[in-house]
């Protein structure tokens, strides 16, 4: 094994711009192309910001059956080469090129998980779309197809031992599907913010896992208007304490960026500098506990500009930087957060204290 560098792994692929839904799908090319062309440009390129640029290969079948059933695959399998756009439910479509890109998102987990393991680097960022969190075991919704995520933590659990894997997903929606796939896996602990009511209404608080994962789904359901030191905050004062409980191998972040104050979407208000406090602090709880091992991977996010910034901010940070300093929890904050504890602290006592 090499020793671990300080640089950054990130997997992208031009690629992954033929996935182009019709109707001005906001899960657009351009979304990605903005954030190539941020984190590419010359500024991005000096000996502060060492990024180690990797191409993907697709997920192979076995990998992606960890984590979904075959009939959603021989589903996926029989749009390919469709030359006409076709539309999956309301709000989920493919186009000609969707599925090698739907495939190579989905593989994006994997090459990074097996990079980190092999000693290659601490962290990897996966600049992947489709996103991934909504796609459940046996459907596809949400404009997701395959769960990047899911099968990213499901390959290091396979492939490389590990025993326990953490998933954080701060995406202004909740990832009910990253949810439904672990929720009796106790190995697995998912640690989602959302805004609630939104999208796809689920996500509840009593939501816990089942069976022996009782406790092991910590839903943060949050108010619109939440903005960057409400979610700093409470991310602050209860990740630690899961961290340090759980003892993850592997920390595996579903990084949506629809939460930003821009989005068309999202009702939250966070800002570039709150999705840096946030990756600081997993990149220190990696540090301390999991020998460094941190993958984001994109999710969410449509305001193409306020998404680049926001990336570029967190890159800044996967490298070595400090974020700026957040704003104090509000009134309303702090009181989310006392439920949070009390409720979520009668499975992880220590929340309690």
């Amino acid at each position: 094994m090499t020793e671990p560098t300080d640089d950054l792994l990130v997997f992208a692929d031009e690629r992954l711009l033929e996935h182009d839904p019709p109707c001005d799908h906001p899960e657009s090319p351009a979304r990605l192309r903005e954030l190539l062309a941020r984190l590419r440009e010359p500024a991005a390129a000096d000996a502060a910001r060492s990024l180690r640029w990797r191409t993907l290969e697709p997920a192979p079948r076995e990998a992606l059956l960890r984590v979904h059933d075959a009939a959603l695959l021989d589903r996926l399998d029989a749009l390919r080469g469709e030359s006409a756009d076709a539309w999956l439910s309301a709000d989920t479509a493919v186009s000609a090129g969707s599925v090698p890109a739907i495939e190579l998102a989905a593989g994006a987990g994997i090459l990074a998980v097996d990079a980190l393991y092999r000693g290659e680097a601490k962290r990897a960022l996966c600049l992947t779309r489709p996103p991934g969190h909504h796609a459940k075991a046996d459907r596809m919704m949400g404009a997701c197809f395959l769960n990047n995520v899911a099968v990213a933590a499901a390959h290091a659990r396979a492939r490389h031992g590990a025993a326990r894997v953490m998933i954080v997903d701060w995406g202004v929606h909740h990832g009910n599907g990253t949810e439904a796939i672990f929720f009796a896996d106790p190995d697995v602990l998912v640690v989602d913010s959302h805004q609630s009511p939104f999208y796809p209404d689920t996500g509840e608080m009593n939501s816990l896992g089942s069976g022996g994962a009782f406790g092991k789904t910590v839903n943060l359901p949050l108010p619109a208007g939440t903005g960057d030191g409400d979610l700093v905050g409470i991310y602050g004062a209860i990740l630690p304490t899961l961290v340090a409980s759980f003892r993850p191998d592997l920390i595996l972040v579903s990084a949506g960026f629809d939460g930003h104050a821009e989005d068309p979407i999202g009702g939250f208000e966070l800002s570039e500098g709150g999705f840096a406090s946030l990756t600081q602090l997993l990149r220190d709880l990696a540090d301390r506990h999991c020998d460094g091992r941190l993958v984001l991977l994109l999710e969410g996010g449509y305001n193409p500009a306020a998404t680049a910034s926001s990336v570029s901010a967190c890159v800044d940070v996967l490298l070595g930087a400090d974020a700026p300093q957040a704003p104090a929890m509000s009134p309303r904050g702090a009181a989310l957060l006392s439920v949070f504890r009390s409720h979520h602290g009668l499975y992880w006592p220590e929340l309690q204290v």
